[in-house]
């Protein structure tokens, strides 16, 4: 089924997800400088749209998604990949939940998504999580026939936080990788690393199994080890010396939950349905 689909953000992962969809649906793209190729207004787009794809960060989702709010179809779904917190501390999930809540689907993707191998034919893998079961579907229509393998899957939460906390653990590979730690200390990390994340999971309400998914487990060893991983790169430059330029998804939710220290250490507090 041909699908009319808005990317918003023309970055890697915007490149990656026209390279999977273009020959395949109807496909419109929106970045800074307006719609790609087209004359008209992303309000007007979103208007048309199936499926609006998220690739962009998590900071300007709350400002973007209030202003498209009135203009999405009743049966649109705006879905996510982004894997880090906004300057309020809130995940995609948690800015979708808050301005969408019952009125419109959402949803997100997480796993192992390397932008470059995407382009390049190969495959990628993604846990999927609608806010109605019944939008998976879509995303299933939307992807099938490409190399993008996507799994519907639960716990939306759980699994936005084992994709956003894992950019902080493959930090720490590229450490010990640049330190010539060996494979021995790969495997401690991972099985470390793992292991307190789904403490974390747990604490928040998620479930103690959701870190084993695509959106953690899988995508820790993708982020962990690839040499196209910026965070694996910022890794090694740490343990180089190298301090400046130091940014990245990871670096930033390092900064959230220090900043919103208070709010994490208490559960309940952070507790999601």
């Amino acid at each position: 089924m041909k699908h009319r689909v808005l990317i918003l953000g023309y970055g890697e992962m915007g490149h990656a997800m026209e390279y999977l969809l273009a020959e395949r649906h109807d496909l419109r793209i929106w970045d800074v400088d307006g719609v790609k190729d087209y004359h008209t207004t992303l309000e007007e787009e979103v208007a048309e749209a199936q499926v609006i794809l998220y690739c962009l960060p998590v900071n300007p989702h709350y400002e973007i998604t209030t202003r498209i709010a009135p203009f999405l179809a009743p049966d649109s779904l705006c879905m996510t990949i982004a894997k880090g917190l906004d300057e309020s501390g809130r995940t995609a999930a948690q800015v979708f939940s808050s301005v969408l809540a019952e009125r419109n689907y959402y949803g997100v993707m997480y796993g192992p998504m390397i932008s470059e191998e995407i382009r390049l034919g190969r495959y990628a893998f993604a846990d999927v999580v609608t806010s109605d079961l019944n939008q998976f579907q879509k995303i299933h229509s939307l992807f099938q026939g490409t190399a993008l393998v996507c799994m519907q899957t639960a716990d939306m939460h759980g699994r936005a936080w084992s994709a956003i906390l894992k950019n902080v653990y493959a930090i720490m590979f590229g450490v010990s990788d640049e330190l010539r730690l060996g494979d021995n200390m790969r495997g401690h990390l991972m099985v470390t690393a793992i292991s307190e994340l789904s403490a974390i999971v747990k604490a928040f309400g998620g479930e103690t199994q959701t870190p084993y998914s695509y959106a953690g487990l899988g995508d820790l060893l993708t982020t962990a080890t690839s040499e196209d991983s910026h965070h694996h790169a910022l890794g090694r430059q740490l343990a180089s010396g190298q301090f400046t330029h130091i940014s990245g998804e990871g670096v930033h939710t390092l900064r959230m939950v220090e900043k919103y220290a208070r709010r994490f250490q208490d559960p309940s507090a952070t507790r999601l349905s």
